[in-house]
């Protein structure tokens, strides 16, 4: 029995990232935002929608991030070399060798999604019997942020192309790549061991999986966050000045 019957739901909070672009030496998840660290909101979600299992994986300050979010029944997995998200999910395998459900898949430097919306993608997958939703959202200006590629059949999506792989021509499309998925289990570890890194970062992109699914026949569909804001990543100081002003508001 898959986990469409059952609805079991586990989470990966990707938080390895140094934040360059943040200028300082503290790990970006750890930046507070409204006196809490960035982490703390994408751990919030995944409670909120009652993941079994919360694995977060954490790279540079490592043994920080441990220490401040000790005692809250997470479980932590260091990537100890930065390449890439598809590389981080991979990390995890071992965690969830047992494990038959749908995989949400967390950022923790967006920390303004609220958990209907998490709740509301998570619905939609089960409803779909996808084998991977992405979230994604519609920008005026998707500058910088991976871009949907559609197939023809209502919904699916073909892949993920990021800006720096993109034509002209996939420049234009603004729906963009929020980072968070709803992913079944026993197919998203399988995808995670197959991506390559032949792209211009030479990184393991977890965007790739969308690819893998569409090509071997599995169902793939997107899910739009109709409210943007909610799915910003934090990048520099800037961006958290105006999410804590988002919050405030």
């Amino acid at each position: 029995m898959s986990g469409y019957e059952k609805r079991r739901l586990s989470a990966v909070i990707l938080a390895a990232g140094k934040g360059t672009r943040m200028k300082s030496d503290l790990a970006k998840v750890l930046h507070p935002l409204c006196g809490k660290p960035l982490l703390t909101y994408s751990v919030d979600v995944a409670r909120a929608i009652g993941a079994e299992k919360i694995a977060v994986i954490i790279g540079h300050q490592a043994d920080v991030v441990r220490e401040v979010f000790k005692d809250q029944g997470l479980i932590f997995i260091e990537q100890r070399e930065q390449l890439g998200t598809g590389h981080a999910v991979l990390q995890t395998r071992d965690t969830f060798c047992n494990y038959d459900g749908t995989i949400l898949i967390l950022c923790g430097d967006v920390p303004l999604l609220c958990p209907s919306t998490a709740t509301a993608l998570f619905e939609y997958h089960i409803t779909e019997k996808a084998a991977l939703t992405v979230l994604t959202t519609a920008l005026e200006d998707p500058t910088g942020y991976g871009r949907i590629i559609k197939g023809s059949n209502t919904g699916e999506v073909v892949g993920i192309i990021e800006e720096k792989d993109a034509s002209p021509d996939e420049k234009t499309i603004r729906e963009i790549n929020t980072g968070i998925y709803c992913v079944e289990s026993d197919f998203l570890f399988r995808a995670v061991a197959e991506v390559g890194n032949e792209n211009v970062q030479r990184e393991y992109y977890l965007t790739d999986i969308v690819g893998i699914a569409w090509k071997k026949g599995f169902k793939t569909r997107s899910f739009v966050a109709v409210n943007s804001f909610e799915v910003m990543g934090i990048n520099t100081t800037y961006d958290l000045i105006r999410a804590s002003e988002h919050m405030k508001a």
